[in-house]
């Protein structure tokens, strides 16, 4: 069971098992039970802690410094990029203490919940706001006034009261709106949107052998896409293996993993906490993870392609942008934390330039339109709008009392462009130059 603080807060960070000590260097910063916590500085207590650990662990965790084998033809080169200076002393500015937003970011509505919110997502038609709670509930919101509408969870959710750790919405072959759920507890369930049913689930099973905690059968599944043609689901977990399913079916495709030779990089050695299907090609996908690689996958091959290797991903920060095709990753560090890699390539295009308020660790990523990037994360824990073009920060939401650990942007309809940003237990919705509302705030 996963452990809780005495407010009930399951962080990302806590729905690890504890790590073994040979390799708590790969994960720095996931076995601190405060992170997250309402209240505290991320940059200053609990996460400071973590600081000269990771800087002693460096040498085995950077990429940059270590060649990661590969099972593919022709040497891959590593994204070794030289991490961009440190701004000056005199340049840092300080961090607002109360959450506030500067630039043409506003706050729409500001929603409270009844406990720590795990991930957020808007349905493809902008008229839905999906909440995955820390107590294993989803509740849905309207987008343009931050009204409660309806809560998903059944007696099982209540039961076992694990987090949810992934939703996504998709259509059925008869076009009825679906819920796709993942949960700390391992399970995947599908729910009717409105109805509140749950369609079909299932329990997965760590593959024996396989990532941490091998031996027990236990596995947390902690992220999911869907296909292009909403016709398959993939889920990553705690166990370093993806699992594929067939929606019509909802039977098990394939599991895919790496090979069993140690020398080869076909596939993941750690947690999976991304996952992206490419937005055109429905047989192809990429994931990313705590061991440092984003890995290239075809649904036809048990293992991995081809790979590259460079960021550690601890959340939603992997994404393919549907016109262009190139890679956005987001990465729970201290520099180098948003990358730009092309697809075909797997080179790297750029890297986005330091804020002036300082350095971001990355939970969540997303492209904003053709000229924009999102992201998200903690120790400033700040939202940050940059351009795509010039690579700076235009706008902030900042002053968060603890990291922002979801972000989702609303893809279509009258609030296309929409940011939730989720925080504590409250989800934040801005707004960006004309969209300009009064703030409200809503309560469930």
């Amino acid at each position: 069971m996963l452990p809780k603080m005495s407010n009930g807060v399951v962080a990302p960070a806590q729905i690890a098992e504890p790590l073994p000590e040979d390799v708590v260097h790969e994960k720095v910063g996931y076995s601190d039970p405060n992170r997250g916590l309402p209240g505290t500085d991320s940059n200053t207590d609990s996460e400071s802690e973590n600081e000269q650990e990771q800087e002693e662990h460096e040498s085995d965790a950077d990429p940059d410094k270590n060649e990661v084998p590969s099972s593919h033809s022709g040497k891959l080169e590593s994204a070794k990029g030289e991490g961009l200076q440190k701004l000056p002393q005199e340049e840092t500015k300080r961090i607002p203490t109360q959450p506030r937003t500067d630039g043409d970011l506003h706050i729409h509505h500001i929603i409270e919940c009844s406990c720590e919110v795990m991930t957020c997502q808007f349905n493809p038609e902008g008229t839905l706001l999906a909440v995955g709670m820390n107590d294993g509930t989803i509740k849905l919101y309207n987008p343009e006034n931050g009204e409660f509408l309806k809560t998903i969870r059944d007696s099982s959710c209540i039961f076992a009261s694990m987090p949810v750790t992934s939703i996504r919405f998709c259509r059925s072959a008869q076009s009825h709106s679906l819920l796709l759920a993942t949960y700390a507890s391992g399970h995947v369930r599908c729910w009717y949107v409105w109805g509140g049913e749950c369609v079909w689930g299932v329990k997965e099973v760590a593959e024996e052998g396989e990532g941490e905690g091998t031996g027990t059968g236990r596995r947390q599944t902690l992220c999911l896409s869907v296909s292009c043609s909403n016709e398959q689901a993939a889920t990553g977990g705690s166990d370093a293996t993806v699992h594929l399913y067939d929606l019509a079916t909802h039977q098990t495709l394939q599991v895919f993993k790496a090979s069993s030779t140690r020398t080869l990089m076909d596939g993941h050695r750690l947690r999976v906490f991304a996952l992206a299907f490419h937005p055109e090609r429905e047989r192809e996908f990429i994931s990313g993870g705590w061991d440092n690689t984003v890995q290239f996958w075809d649904t036809r091959l048990p293992h991995a392609v081809r790979m590259l290797s460079g960021p550690h991903i601890c959340g939603d920060a992997l994404q393919i942008d549907p016109v262009t095709h190139q890679i956005l990753s987001g990465s729970w560090r201290k520099d180098r934390t948003l990358e730009i890699w092309e697809y075909g390539s797997a080179e790297k295009v750029s890297q986005v330039l330091p804020d002036p308020y300082g350095s971001s660790k990355i939970y969540s990523c997303h492209w904003l339109g053709r000229d924009h990037i999102l992201a998200a994360g903690s120790q400033l824990n700040m939202l940050r709008v940059i351009n795509r073009h010039t690579l700076m920060t235009e706008s902030r939401y900042m002053g968060l009392s603890s990291a922002v650990f979801s972000s989702s942007v609303c893809p279509a309809g009258k609030w296309a462009g929409l940011i939730a940003a989720t925080s504590g237990n409250r989800v934040c919705l801005l707004h960006r130059g004309g969209q300009g509302v009064k703030k409200n705030t809503q309560s469930d």
